[in-house]
């Protein structure tokens, strides 16, 4: 009878022991996750901090974590409600420089998404000699650096006579890229084939089957690579720096360049830039807090890792 208590206690124990270990263990990775985010936003919270400060106090005070003269007159200038800056050879038409960048972006999404659509269901569902092998070489492309490439397409451009429009900014990323094209070529390639072949006996035929079947089915994930690709060509910098450096045709990520244009002898204006900066980067933080989850999930259904 002793003995049958001993083990009950010793059960006891032993089961305790294993219920307070992954508590701990959850408990560390909750501060290690929250470790992660707090370095992850405290770049975002400074360039804040930094953007409602005063400029003078700024460069002059003693620096605090928490803003020095907080005021709003930096987002006002870069509104253009305010002048830029005093003493300054800067201009910064927020309101022309978001044109620039909403229409180049929208562009190259709506190029991108449709061309790798087209040539994913080629690659995915139609039957043709050599297609692997192509597929796999067009895939290579992921390997070349972009650097590569952007002596080649400024000639191009060039020749074509395209410097500072908005067509030369937006052409080389129009047509389908290979990160695109593999992407959905994932999905399609997990269509039941019944699907499609209801429609061949229907008398469709592949044109037929590709708008009216396969596109409205991949509308999610269609849909998930527009959001990449928006943010992608948000955040361009080198090519429209190259190519459109008319102040008509600058984009964010070249504009933010005019705050360094001060005269000689002025301290940098980091307020005004991080105002900017952060003006800037508005748009696609609220699309992906919006569509993010919707992102990962077609992400993991595409059976991307």
């Amino acid at each position: 009878m002793t003995t049958e208590v001993v083990h009950e206690h010793a059960d006891v124990r032993s089961l305790a022991g294993h219920s307070r270990r992954p508590r701990i263990g959850r408990g560390l990775a909750w501060l290690m996750l929250g470790v992660l985010l707090i370095v992850s936003l405290f770049p975002f919270y400074w360039a804040f901090r930094t953007a409602i400060s005063d400029n003078g106090l700024l460069l002059s005070g003693e620096q605090t974590m928490a803003p020095i003269g907080p005021t709003t007159f930096n987002f006002e200038r870069v509104l253009g409600l305010e002048p830029l800056a005093s003493g300054g050879t800067a201009t910064f038409d927020f309101w022309q420089i978001l044109f620039n960048t909403v229409l180049v972006a929208t562009f190259i999404t709506i190029g991108q998404v449709w061309f790798s659509a087209m040539a994913a269901y080629a690659f995915a569902r139609l039957k043709w000699k050599g297609r692997d092998s192509v597929f796999y070489i067009y895939l290579s492309g992921l390997m070349i650096p972009p650097i590569i490439t952007l002596i080649p397409n400024f000639i191009l451009i060039r020749n074509l006579d395209l410097i500072n429009t908005y067509t030369g900014i937006i052409l080389p990323f129009f047509l389908m890229t290979p990160f695109a094209v593999f992407f959905l070529r994932q999905f399609f390639l997990g269509i039941n084939r019944n699907i499609e072949e209801a429609a061949f006996i229907d008398g469709a035929g592949h044109f037929a089957v590709f708008f009216r079947v396969i596109l409205p089915m991949a509308a999610a994930p269609m849909f998930t690579l527009g959001i990449l690709t928006y943010i992608t060509a948000w955040n361009e910098f080198l090519w429209p720096l190259v190519v459109g450096r008319e102040e008509t045709k600058r984009v964010f990520t070249v504009a933010l360049n005019i705050f360094t244009s001060q005269l000689p002898g002025s301290s940098p204006d980091w307020t005004g830039l991080m105002a900017a900066a952060m003006l800037s980067a508005a748009p696609v933080i609220a699309l992906f807090l919006i569509f993010g989850r919707r992102v990962v999930d077609s992400i993991q259904f595409s059976g991307i890792k």
